[in-house]
């Protein structure tokens, strides 16, 4: 038998995030048998954590249809499960992932952030390259269609209001096409929030990797806060909501570590809650 637990990651005041699969010191688990779970469990990500020889913990990330290098939401609902279970006990964690060694806080209020890379600032795609996949008419121009990666590689697509963000209807063929060609997980589309608490309001869509969309995404929503450092206005601590279109409303936190116009460090996070626990047996 093998205990998975569901946690949300990216909660709105207790509610709303983005659900995990989260399983616990499972080292004798084959690739083919983490696969299996994590189609059981028939979330986005189901993330497997173990001990490590180089690191506190060392995590891997199954989506239902393959391995994915590192995944935010996974990682925050991990160390949710782990500080409800109580088995944290410090403030600082590094965990080990295919991504790379990363830093982890835990925070007294609860909130967990982690560490991501460095942005990578790839190459600009003119809109027309994306007629057919999305409306280009509701593209922001005062912005660019650039790929960031600050562990995985995104598309940061500028709307140009909440309300077109949300009308919008993807052709998910062609925008899995047009990812495989880019060599990206996907699209981040985004629409700022002049005046609210929040700065954007964003959509994720990755098709590719069998998610159509997704409720909360923090590897992108990092890249976006590094997208928005560089093209828009430089600040410290930038705040997404996402998943409005699904009804699980997530809110995502970014802060990121700046000297000389530069940023040196990029933390992204976010409250969660530990809903439950499933017994799972395997052929």
């Amino acid at each position: 038998m093998i205990s998975v637990y569901t946690t949300s990651a990216f909660c709105k005041d207790g509610c709303g995030g983005n659900k995990a699969g989260v399983v616990l010191d499972r080292p004798d688990l084959s690739t083919a048998q983490k696969l299996t779970i994590a189609r059981e469990m028939g979330y986005s990500e189901t993330v497997f954590v173990a001990q490590s020889s180089i690191a506190d913990y060392k995590l891997e990330y199954f989506t239902p249809a393959e391995e994915v290098p590192l995944c935010g939401h996974a990682t925050i609902a991990a160390f949710v499960t782990l500080n409800m279970l109580q088995a944290l006990d410090k403030s600082q964690y590094r965990i080990e992932t295919k991504a790379g060694i990363l830093d982890i806080q835990v925070n007294p209020d609860g909130l967990i952030l982690m560490e991501q890379n460095r942005p990578d600032y790839g190459e600009t795609i003119a809109p027309q390259v994306l007629e057919g996949i999305l409306p280009t008419e509701s593209f922001c121009p005062d912005m660019p269609i650039q790929i960031v990666s600050t562990g995985l590689k995104d598309v940061m697509l500028p709307i140009c209001s909440p309300e077109q963000l949300a009308a919008m209807t993807p052709d998910f063929e062609a925008m899995s096409r047009f990812s495989r060609a880019q060599g990206v997980v996907g699209i981040h589309a985004f629409a700022l929030t002049p005046g609210e608490e929040y700065t954007a309001i964003c959509r994720n869509f990755a098709p590719l990797y069998g998610i159509d969309e997704e409720s909360a995404t923090g590897t992108s929503n990092c890249a976006l806060a590094c997208y928005l450092y560089r093209h828009r206005e430089k600040k410290t601590r930038y705040v997404f909501e996402q998943g409005h279109n699904l009804g699980q409303v997530s809110r995502i936190i970014v802060q990121l570590e700046c000297g000389d116009g530069e940023i040196l460090r990029v933390f992204v996070g976010g409250f969660g809650r530990l809903l439950g626990e499933l017994e799972l047996e395997l052929d």
